[in-house]
């Protein structure tokens, strides 16, 4: 691209601290004052980094054809592509133009555009995101109309690099901000290149299922770490899946009903228009023509009966259950438990809040919510379960306000029985002691050391005495901390923090001592830790739960192209475990996807079901 002159010292201090990634490009008196540059062109506005070379400069007349409008939300603006492109493919020939207000342009427009150049930060700069490069406070002229649109670069996965993203440089803080793009080496680079022009994919599949925010992910690299059910694995922090790419259309839905589709469905024909960054899923094709979704017929799956002599335990989180949700859904899920789980022996539920929801009113109790969902298990076909579950002190658990999630345990008295132990709280401590030679809790149901800073506003552990044929078997039900404060993928920084690891780390760390003062106890001791873990089976988190071989995942006995539980942004992942004592070594696991990869979900999560004989 042709240099342009940089006489203002201000504009450079901007634009190095924007490459560093400490700020956002903003007009200012200094750069508004300045005369604007002559014979701009967009390529010179993008330049051969991810920060434009002019951010903070005033422009004139920057020539372009309209590829694409906005006209709802909350960034309204127009795309505009330059029709004479120059021979750099690092430098990308489409820019946005934030308007504010709806666009008075017409895709096919040809504009002349007056602003200023900025770099807009999706979530803001504390969320380690890439920024937009855009031109604010336009002055915009409409040359002529009906224009052709430029050609469309089509993205295959033969053009989209295996490689996701350069390592950072270490002296801005392992920011990529500031590195020459590199187009035909890194996937990141790929999509950068070509941020705000006109793109297409032809027929692809789909491998995250449409969302509430009609939106949904496809992959243009079909052969990319593959799930047996049309999705796309992620097995390690090197494993990104570079091909995927998230869909949104530029026709409001009000116009036009955005598709349902599922995972393993597959959106045909050419979806085509410019290319954005989101806050939630990185590069997006913004669609002006959007293919046709083909239904492949992806179903629930059902798992087996428990044979005789197997206990059948499982985990569900259920996404924030109150009295107040709609009766379809406490029938939904009940089916479920029914058909699709074969109403397991011990189901250990997450996000059970308490009687009111989340009206923040002093209410902890949930014994109102448990029982309506137990009723509509009954309703269902299934057994009449039993439960037991330790309240929580008042917003002490994380979770939604007022809300109070908690673990509960689901049992069949026909099948199994809880022993009870008295004097269980919400800061209470469980403990373990040696009784006629074997291990026994102090408190079931207890909470495993809840006064630890690891458990602060988040839920505690749930433990629990049960006993199967005679054999007692512990279990304890968990809720790990989110992954909220996590840098995405697709961040500046690479590789991305995960600052949401240090507390599962300490709560991990936690959970395992306690099973070892059980195995220390009792060295064939049953022991199952299960539920929603919020973190994969490769993690830190999971290593430190089987530390000194006190555990171990039930969920890599299962063929990797079945490992995962949820699905985030096209990525079929692991979040949800049952883990096992060494005692446990024969067992059969089932991960069974009745939710996150569908458009109609009971929970964004999928259940686990371990079957094995104490």
């Amino acid at each position: 691209m042709p240099s342009i002159p940089r006489s203002a010292a201000v504009a450079a201090v901007v634009a190095a601290a924007l490459a560093a990634g400490l700020l956002a490009g903003s007009s200012s008196a200094a750069a508004d004052a300045e005369n604007a540059d002559p014979a701009v062109r967009v390529h010179d506005i993008q330049g051969t980094t991810r920060t434009s070379p002019l951010v903070g400069r005033q422009v004139t007349d920057v020539e372009g054809i309209v590829i694409g409008v906005r006209t709802y939300g909350s960034s309204r603006g127009f795309w505009m592509q330059d029709p004479q492109p120059d021979a750099d493919p690092a430098t990308s020939e489409g820019v946005f133009v934030y308007t504010g207000s709806t666009p008075t342009v017409a895709t096919g427009d040809a504009v002349k555009v007056s602003g200023t150049v900025g770099e807009y930060v999706p979530g803001g700069l504390n969320s380690g995101n890439q920024s937009i490069t855009q031109i604010s406070k336009p002055a915009v002229t409409v040359v002529s109309s009906g224009n052709a649109l430029p050609a469309p670069v089509t993205i295959t996965g033969w053009s989209v690099p295996s490689a996701y993203a350069p390592e950072g440089d270490p002296a801005a803080g392992n920011s990529i901000n500031a590195l020459p793009l590199r187009p035909r080496s890194y996937a990141l680079d790929y999509y950068e290149s070509l941020e705000g022009s006109n793109v297409r994919i032809g027929s692809s599949r789909i491998v995250g299922a449409t969302d509430p925010y009609a939106e949904l992910w496809v992959t243009v690299k079909p052969w990319e770490n593959p799930t047996a059910r049309g999705g796309t694995r992620y097995g390690s922090y090197a494993s990104q899946n570079p091909g995927r790419l998230q869909i949104q259309s530029l026709v409001p839905t009000a116009q036009q009903p955005f598709p349902k589709a599922n995972v393993g469905d597959v959106l045909s024909g050419t979806t085509e228009g410019p290319l954005d960054f989101s806050q939630y899923g990185g590069y997006t094709l913004t669609a002006r023509t959007l293919g046709t979704v083909q239904d492949r017929g992806l179903e629930r799956e059902r798992t087996r009966q428990e044979r005789r002599g197997e206990l059948s335990v499982a985990t569900y989180n259920v996404e924030n259950l109150d009295p107040s949700d709609p009766q379809e859904k406490f029938d939904a899920l009940a089916a479920a438990v029914v058909e699709n789980l074969a109403t397991p022996d011990i189901i250990a539920l997450e996000e059970i809040q308490d009687n009111t929801g989340t009206k923040n009113d002093g209410v902890v109790a949930a014994d109102e919510t448990v029982r309506k969902f137990t009723d509509a298990i009954v309703a269902a076909g299934g057994p009449a379960y039993d439960f037991r579950s330790v309240d929580p002190e008042d917003n002490k658990d994380g979770g939604q306000p007022g809300g109070n999630i908690r673990q509960v345990f689901l049992f069949n008295p026909e099948r199994v029985s809880f022993t009870d132990r008295a004097g269980g709280s919400a800061t209470a401590a469980t403990g373990v002691v040696r009784e006629y030679g074997r291990a026994a809790l102090t408190l079931s149901p207890g909470r495993v050391d809840p006064a630890n800073a690891a458990w602060e506003s988040s839920r505690k552990p749930l433990a629990g005495e049960f006993v199967f044929r005679g054999r007692t078997v512990f279990v304890i039900a968990n809720h790990f901390g989110s992954k909220g404060g996590d840098e995405s993928l697709t961040s500046h920084h690479q590789p991305p923090a995960r600052s949401s690891e240090v507390k599962r780390l300490q709560q991990a760390q936690t959970v395992n001592a306690f099973v070892k003062d059980i195995l220390k106890a009792q060295r064939n001791a049953d022991v199952v830790v299960l539920g929603d873990i919020n973190d994969f089976e490769f993690s830190e988190t999971t290593k430190a739960l089987t530390d000194g071989g006190a555990l171990y995942p039930a969920i890599k006995s299962l063929p990797r192209a079945e490992r995962y539980s949820y699905v985030y942004q096209g990525n079929s992942q692991v979040l949800d475990q049952i883990l096992v004592s060494p005692s446990i070594d024969d067992f059969s696991y089932d991960s069974v996807h009745i939710n996150a990869e569908f458009a109609d979900q009971n929970s964004d999560h999928d259940p686990q079901v371990l079957r094995f004989r104490p």
